[in-house]
């Protein structure tokens, strides 16, 4: 009798038609559209199970991509249809989903929790009868009024200038995550923070340096990584702002 093919089964939340496609409450399902490209999966998809899969091989292992195709608050029904058909244990589901608690930018990786105030989440809690199963959340920024229409508006245009990179990192905690463990996965992304933009050509560098957040969204007194190497103005990033070398003798090591 063959040995059972030990499947990781991805999920991404989200709400299926053209009118959310870009919306902060599809970032799981924008993630897993990175997973499929980066695996060549992209345009392989099946409708089965009240969601839309792909399955196939990606750095050895065994990968299946699931965009519930329910609406958010029925997600759990996708879930208990994928596991069931292909025997999955839970400790193999890795659900993505959006997370308005957490700044833009922010990721969060936890082996099992509360299912909070996210109802694609607390469908799957009540579906399945547990909160034991790991979840990557993705940060999507806080609002300051109704908190359906935050989640269903598109990103801003300076949100989206930084999407790819937040989409790429996401990515690579899912496979973090496949390759070693949600535990590791947490260690090497819930620290993560998106790269600090470029200083515009010009631009003064004497201000102060705005600090990344920690952990609990508060800022912290670390600044950007340093960096020795000056761009074409001679500018440098050190650990107190950027600024102008004198000359190439002057660089920290």
């Amino acid at each position: 009798m063959p040995a059972r093919i030990h499947v990781k089964v991805v999920l991404g939340l989200g709400n299926p038609g053209s009118q959310y496609q870009h919306t902060r409450h599809n970032v799981g399902w924008m993630v897993l559209d990175r997973l499929a490209e980066r695996a060549g999966l992209t345009g392989r998809q099946k409708a089965k199970d009240a969601a839309v899969s792909v399955r196939g091989r990606y750095r050895g292992l065994d990968l299946q991509l699931v965009k519930p195709t329910t609406y958010m608050n029925l997600s759990g029904v996708a879930v208990r249809k994928v596991l069931a058909r292909d025997h999955v244990p839970m400790e193999d589901l890795l659900i993505v989903v959006d997370d308005f608690d957490l700044p833009f930018g922010r990721l969060r990786m936890r082996a099992e929790g509360s299912a909070g105030t996210h109802n694609g989440l607390r469908s799957i809690v009540a579906e399945m009868g547990t909160q034991k199963f790991a979840r990557l959340r993705v940060g999507i920024g806080g609002h300051g009024g109704s908190a359906i229409d935050h989640v269903l508006k598109d990103f801003t245009a300076e949100e989206r200038g930084q999407l790819d990179t937040l989409l790429d990192a996401a990515a690579d905690a899912v496979e973090t995550w496949a390759l070693d463990g949600p535990t590791r996965a947490a260690d090497r992304f819930n620290a993560w923070r998106l790269p600090v933009p470029e200083a515009a050509p010009g631009a003064s560098t004497d201000g102060p340096t705005a600090a990344p957040a920690s952990t609990d969204g508060h800022a912290t007194s670390e600044s950007p990584s340093p960096s020795s190497t000056p761009d074409a103005d001679g500018i440098v990033r050190r650990r107190t702002g950027w600024r102008r070398l004198l000359s190439q003798g002057d660089q920290d090591r």
